[in-house]
């Protein structure tokens, strides 16, 4: 039961029923209470759920005196879905604004330079952006948000973070959905845990208080139930496993300071190095050249003037994943990767811990997103390369998958012996895959700048002191948690200079 006043955090598997809950909650499904062939009339639910809050929140609901908004979870069917004459972002803002904060809300979602654009011609993260704005200015008694942060970087993601804390009401409800467990954290006030089988059944909890909320959905046991619901716990202990490898990093690789324009947008390129076993993930806001920097490392960009970009074998996971491929996800695999697919060790690392015998023997045009991007993985990782540059490997899995990915992901490069370059907003799935950063820093879309490769620590502190927030880490399961702003830890930190903790309560020397 939401509670008035408060922000609602769901976090569980995808296909377990979140967004079920919140059609339900919305009032755009009714509850059957398990009578699937006869369901109920609503005055049998009102009943069946006498004297608990519930009963208080639906029949508000029936009478229409709660107004629910719900922020879906695909953003980029938004444009198909909107039937007004006039598409452009001002038009369709406007025409819902019922609250004084459509200033706020602009300035906060950076949606000031987009106003005049029509929503056909918006980004991913631009639309996201759009679709939190028009649920923000409204005036509604419950507000819904399905995934806020897919499509956001790390910066944006923290600003809707604090646009919908702006929202409370003492007598209205927030419910957000979030698989980006340092945003859920931010967010929210208290957790439900949702666990059970994909497409099968699932089961809400009681709701708990955010660390234990998390950290319960971590470990995949419910104390006061004393039930396990999933076989393994799942910690952060940064960089495991990687003391066996460090003898054998041996061939380096460089690559020369670049710079590279593309229209207006210029990008500058520290010069760097780079060796087997490595992974270095790039961090920066979106718009800063990351992909460019991808580009040219895989040499499908020339940089300008006269550097070259030493040839090596590249394997690619882009950033969008558009299928194509008429036939079964198994067909792919024996197309395009068919010696590492009947590996043994490749099935063992990659393919088995990914889960895809659930789906292997479907239609590629079928899949659904997370299904789409794990399919992409496996692709990617089974191209024999020397370098693998993976773009966002968390879009579209959920918080389980993307720690199972980022698994999968590092034991790959350490057991192969490769270097992989990966892209990712994430920040915990971040901190966990990174041997050392790449921070991108500048004008987004305009002047960026990226540096050279250096130590999580350090690279780290940087990334954040430009977002201006404190990260501490959590002593169980070594997860780190984004400080509320101005909270007592968030200005020690900032006075002593350390952004990132690597231990909790341990002072960096």
């Amino acid at each position: 039961m939401p509670r008035p006043g408060n922000v609602l955090g769901l976090v569980g598997t995808n296909g377990i029923g979140k967004s079920t809950a919140l059609k339900i909650l919305s009032g755009k499904l009714k509850p059957n209470l398990g009578k699937y062939d006869n369901p109920p009339d609503w005055e049998d639910v009102i009943k069946y759920f006498r004297g608990s809050e519930l009963q208080n929140y639906f029949t508000k609901l029936l009478e229409d005196d709660l107004k629910a908004v719900v922020k879906p979870q695909y953003v980029d069917q938004i444009p198909k879905a909107i039937r007004t004459p006039d598409k452009s972002v001002k038009a369709l803002i406007e025409s819902r604004v019922s609250m004084d904060n459509l200033d706020e809300v602009l300035d906060t979602l950076e949606l000031r330079h987009i106003y005049d654009r029509d929503v056909t011609h918006l980004s991913g993260g631009e639309l996201q952006r759009f679709a939190i704005g028009t649920v923000c200015v409204q005036n509604a008694d419950v507000y819904m948000f399905d995934e806020p942060s897919s499509y956001l970087d790390v910066k944006q993601r923290l600003s809707a973070g604090r646009i919908i804390r702006s929202l409370l009401r003492p007598d209205d409800y927030v419910i957000v959905v979030e698989h980006d467990l340092s945003v859920l954290d931010y967010l929210s006030d208290y957790v439900c845990v949702l666990y059970g089988q994909p497409a099968v059944y699932g089961v809400v909890t009681l709701p708990y208080s955010v660390r234990e909320g998390i950290n319960i959905f971590l470990d995949g046991h419910i104390p006061t139930e004393n039930l396990r619901f999933r076989e393994e716990s799942l910690t952060f202990r940064i960089a495991e496993g990687t003391e066996d490898f460090v003898a054998e990093k041996s061939r380096a690789f460089r690559y020369p300071a670049m710079e590279k324009t593309l229209g207006n947008f210029k990008l500058s390129i520290d010069a760097g190095s780079f060796s087997d076993s490595e992974i270095i993930v790039m961090m920066g806001e979106n718009g800063t050249g990351k992909t460019t920097f991808c580009r040219l490392l895989a040499g499908s960009l020339k940089p300008d003037g006269t550097q070259k970009v030493p040839e090596m074998r590249i394997s690619m996971k882009p950033q969008t994943i558009t299928p194509k491929f008429e036939g079964t996800v198994r067909q792919l695999f024996f197309k395009k990767i068919k010696a590492a697919f009947l590996s043994p060790q490749f099935q063992t690392d990659v393919v088995k811990p990914l889960k895809l015998d659930d789906f292997i023997d479907q239609e590629v045009k079928n899949l659904s997103g997370g299904e789409l991007q794990r399919v992409a993985i496996v692709l990617a990782l089974g191209m024999p390369a020397d370098i693998y540059l993976i773009d966002e490997p968390s879009a579209y899995l959920d918080s389980e998958q993307r720690i199972m990915a980022s698994r999968v992901i590092k034991r790959f490069i350490m057991h192969a012996k490769k270097t992989a370059f990966i892209v990712e907003h994430d920040f915990i799935m971040a901190t966990y895959l990174a041997d050392r950063v790449i921070v991108f820093d500048g004008q987004p879309g305009i002047n960026a700048h990226a540096n050279k490769p250096e130590s999580l620590l350090t690279g780290c502190n940087t990334f954040l002191k430009n977002l201006d927030v404190t990260f501490r880490r959590d002593p169980t399961n070594f997860r780190p948690r984004i400080n509320k702003a101005n909270s007592q830890l968030d200005q020690e930190q900032k006075l002593s200079g350390n952004y990132f903790f690597l231990e909790e309560g341990e002072k960096s020397s």
